[in-house]
C-alpha cells in the first residue's frame, strides 16, 4: 500500500498539523491556491510534491506551475486541476483513476463512472465557517483507491 497526501487552498498558511497528518506519505498533491512558495517548501520536507497553480497563485514564484497536471503514482494516473468547473460536462481525461481538485474549500469524495473525484477541502485560513481539512489516499494493491478526509485543528 502507498499513502498519498492531498491538500488544497492553503492560501499561504502551512499549519503544523499538516506535517503531523501527512507524516509518512510517499507523495503529496497540492490542488492549487498555494498562496506562497514557502508552503511548498514545507511540504517538500515531508515528501515529494506535485502542485498546480490556483486562481490566487499569481506571483513570479507561481509561473513554474501549470494550471492542470497529470501525475502517475503507483499504477494510477491522477488528473489535478484547481476548479472542477473547468472540466464542464466533459468526463475525466482518458485513463485517469482520480480527479483531484480544490477551489470550493469543501471536502468531497465521490465516484463517477469508476473515477474518483476528490476535493480535500481547505487546509489554509478558515473561510465561511467550513472545517479545515486535507485528505490522504491509500493506493491499495487490490486496485482500490481509499480516500480519507481529515479534519485539522479548530483555529
Amino acid at each position: 500500500m502507498i499513502r498519498i497526501g492531498v491538500i488544497s487552498d492553503t492560501h499561504g498558511l502551512l499549519r503544523p498539523e499538516v506535517e503531523r497528518c501527512l507524516n509518512g506519505v510517499a507523495h503529496i498533491i497540492h490542488a492549487g491556491d498555494i498562496g506562497a512558495e514557502h508552503v511548498l517548501e514545507g511540504l517538500r520536507r515531508i515528501a515529494p510534491v506535485t502542485a498546480i497553480r490556483g486562481n490566487v497563485d499569481t506571483g513570479d514564484w507561481a509561473r513554474d506551475y501549470r494550471d492542470k497536471e497529470t501525475v502517475r503514482l503507483g499504477r494510477y494516473d491522477f488528473y489535478i486541476l484547481h476548479d472542477l468547473n473547468e472540466l464542464g460536462s466533459k468526463p475525466a481525461p482518458e485513463g485517469a483513476a482520480a480527479v483531484i481538485f480544490g477551489h470550493s474549500h469543501r471536502a468531497s469524495v465521490r465516484a463517477v463512472d469508476g473515477v474518483l473525484y476528490l476535493n480535500p477541502g481547505s487546509a489554509g485560513p478558515r473561510r465561511f465557517k467550513l472545517p479545515i481539512t486535507l485528505a490522504t489516499l491509500d493506493l491499495d494493491e487490490s486496485g482500490e483507491l481509499r480516500p480519507i478526509v481529515h479534519t485539522l485543528g479548530e483555529s
